[in-house]
């Protein structure tokens, strides 16, 4: 199965498009970094970027935002190319991991100068999540430590309550309990002030929940363009006897398998109907759903794709 036929597409939506990517490619000399990407962000979503390093992720944010340039294809946000675009751009926030400040500058006069380049700026939130990660203010930010600095980008990131918000991985050098204390904020926040928030992540399994709509890159490619949701009902791990387990499979695409002796795990992913799903539990397959982290894994991995090539020789549809 080719990495185009495992892309799924919502149904179309009456509101306009925050941002549309049209067959956007990126070449640096010899080597594709995005290749042939489209798709559409909607507004008052949640978006999980994700991908293995290297997939593209950093890149195609940095085109969307204005900060590089594609070698092809279109993109546009509100309606208008973001690059050098002042009234796009100040509809957008960008928060990187790697997020560079002046040398000279303290947590305060970064927090100052987002209020006066962000319309939509929120004081008091700032001002909670600042006291919420301890942050020093007149602390300059080179002298931060890492769990600072990334608390710094992420109050940033949601103070500016931008209608277009990226995050790419800020909140890695956070702790386990600044990162939940992180997403309690997001959710909170966005509760009361939608807006479409794009978060690129390896954590998957901590933000699964918050994501509505996934977009999976792989080498460049877009091969997964789909609500969580449907994501999650359409993969599943089924464990029971080898033959049993086969009987099951035909109906779907296999992803990955382990035997041991006459016993087999596989992860599926497709759509099958109630009753074949409850014959195979009455000859002793046991079915669960699939975790988001590990459907990316499986579809991302080497051996994933000899296992979707398997299966597709299979399963002709």
């Amino acid at each position: 199965m080719s990495a185009a036929t495992l892309t799924t597409h919502t149904a179309p939506d009456t509101e306009p498009a925050v941002a549309r990517i049209r067959g956007v490619t990126k070449e640096f000399g010899t080597m594709r970094a995005l290749d042939d990407v489209s798709f559409e962000l909607r507004p008052d979503t949640i978006y999980g970027l994700l991908g293995r390093n290297g997939a593209g992720k950093t890149t195609l944010m940095q085109i969307m935002t204005g900060q590089a340039f594609q070698t092809s294809g279109e993109v546009s946000a509100f309606g208008a190319v973001p690059h050098e675009n002042r009234d796009v751009l100040e509809q957008m926030s960008f928060v990187k991991e790697s997020q560079r400040y002046p040398d000279d500058y303290r947590v305060s006069h970064v927090v100052h100068a987002a209020s006066r380049l962000m319309p939509r700026w929120s004081g008091e939130l700032a001002d909670r999540l600042l006291h919420d990660f301890d942050l020093p203010m007149r602390r300059k930010v080179k002298k931060l430590s890492r769990g600072m600095t990334s608390a710094l980008g992420v109050t940033i990131g949601l103070a500016s309550r931008a209608p277009l918000t990226f995050f790419d991985e800020p909140y890695l050098g956070l702790d386990a309990v600044a990162r939940h204390l992180f997403y309690d904020r997001l959710l909170e926040d966005y509760a009361e002030h939608p807006r479409t928030v794009v978060l690129s992540t390896h954590l998957i399994d901590e933000v699964g929940d918050l994501l509505e709509h996934v977009l999976l890159l792989d080498h460049g490619r877009l091969i997964v363009d789909a609500s969580a949701d449907s994501l999650r009902g359409t993969a599943l791990s089924a464990t029971g006897p080898t033959d049993r387990v086969d009987r099951l499979a035909q109906h779907m695409t296999e992803m990955r398998r382990e035997t041991l002796g006459g016993q087999s795990r596989v992860a599926l992913r497709g759509t099958v109907s109630d009753a074949v799903l409850d014959d195979a539990a009455r000859d002793g397959v046991h079915i669960e759903p699939l975790p988001l982290q590990q459907l990316v894994v499986d579809l991302t991995s080497t051996d994933g794709a000899v296992s979707q090539t398997t299966a597709a020789r299979k399963d002709p549809r």
